[in-house]
């Protein structure tokens, strides 16, 4: 396959894996394809009780839930299986499960636990995961979780391995009221709230003319 020399190198999204005390990369999640739409919802965090003089006021950021559909298909590597080994034995399997992993524990944290509460640990502390970043472009970097996760397998090999797949991942934007302001997610989320701001400000607002109007009738 011949490409054009001056062609665009097209960026990928995907998820990185950060361990959230050191800061260290413990994986890389690259999507094969980029999906074609990003959707995003806002939950607005306003006061809203009706109370007089606080319907205007923030009681932190905004909810923000990203969602995406994301294709994986064997197909290139099929057509090449002498240089695919992996995929021929096992499909996308190893792509599905790194996805699944994000949702997961691992099973050395469960025997861990599980050997502690066999000796009578009477405080076992809940297993951490690695913290998630999603990454849209260098102006989109966000530390996430996974609110909704399903996978369709829409064919298979002859060994029923998934051969084709569409991913729909729903994820939840983390900010300063789940990480807090001195945690390296929280410093992350006030990048991305800043970036925002600065985007914003490139915008010219019009005038009030523009309304057909002269002036506002404060």
């Amino acid at each position: 396959m011949t490409t054009f020399p001056n062609s665009p190198k097209v960026v990928k999204g995907g998820i990185v894996l950060i361990d959230a005390k050191s800061g260290t990369t413990l994986n890389m999640i690259s999507m094969q394809y980029n999906p074609d739409s990003l959707s995003r919802k806002y939950e607005p965090q306003g006061f809203g009780d009706g109370s007089q003089g606080e319907v205007l006021r923030f009681k932190g950021p905004a909810v923000e839930t990203l969602t995406i559909e994301v294709e994986i298909d064997a197909a290139d590597q099929l057509e090449f299986p002498e240089q695919n080994q992996d995929v021929i034995e096992h499909g996308i399997q190893p792509q599905l499960a790194v996805l699944e992993s994000l949702i997961n524990p691992t099973s050395e944290q469960l025997h861990s636990n599980n050997n502690l509460a066999n000796a009578g640990t009477l405080e076992i502390a809940p297993m951490e995961a690695p913290m998630a970043l999603f990454v849209w472009s260098k102006n989109r970097i966000v530390p996430i979780s996974i609110s909704t996760f399903t996978i369709n397998e829409e064919a298979f090999d002859t060994q029923l391995n998934p051969i084709r797949a569409k991913v729909s991942l729903a994820m939840k934007v983390l900010n300063i009221d789940d990480l807090g302001f001195k945690h390296k997610g929280g410093s992350l989320f006030m990048n991305y709230l800043q970036n925002k701001e600065r985007l914003a400000a490139k915008v010219n607002g019009g005038t009030i003319n523009d309304f057909g109007i002269s002036s506002l009738p404060l």
